[in-house]
């Protein structure tokens, strides 16, 4: 299922939400697109549906920034693969040993290589200024519970 949504900035954090709010432990969410399109807020927004009181910071140093209970209601790793050169180097992050009982968030995902991360929900934001556009493909472990209009 392919879906696209025109928004504006003060619509993104209840867009992230309604996405965060139905997260599922296995579920990997890849947020693409250009610097300063809006990923990390939409991650942040998942984040804060999930139960995070604070700001969640960028993991774009960290690269993994792990959040686990009573922080959050599921355990979420907030990745941020833009200084990730060699898909190889992803090995050392131990990204799948989230999964077993939480989520992934996984901004760049370009950086993964081959065919990215099958059954994956992929976000790509696109737009400027105010004016943003969301255009999701929905794998089918999705599609009953994809929560936006």
């Amino acid at each position: 299922m392919s879906f696209t949504l025109a928004y504006n900035l003060d619509e993104a954090d209840a867009i992230g939400a309604a996405i965060g709010g139905v997260l599922a432990p296995g579920d990997v969410v890849l947020l693409s697109g250009d610097l300063g399109a809006g990923k990390t807020t939409l991650a942040r927004a998942m984040l804060k549906a999930r139960g995070l009181a604070g700001e969640a910071p960028s993991p774009t140093f960290a690269i993994v920034q792990p959040y686990a209970p009573p922080e959050v209601d599921l355990p979420i790793a907030h990745v941020d693969l833009y200084r990730i050169e060699e898909p190889r180097d992803l090995i050392e992050l131990g990204l799948d040993d989230y999964l077993s009982d939480g989520a992934l968030l996984i901004e760049w995902p370009d950086r993964l290589g081959g065919d990215g991360w099958p059954g994956a929900l992929e976000l790509t934001i696109s737009g400027a200024g105010d004016a943003r556009v969301l255009t999701a493909r929905v794998p089918p472990a999705w599609e009953a519970r994809w929560p936006l209009p």
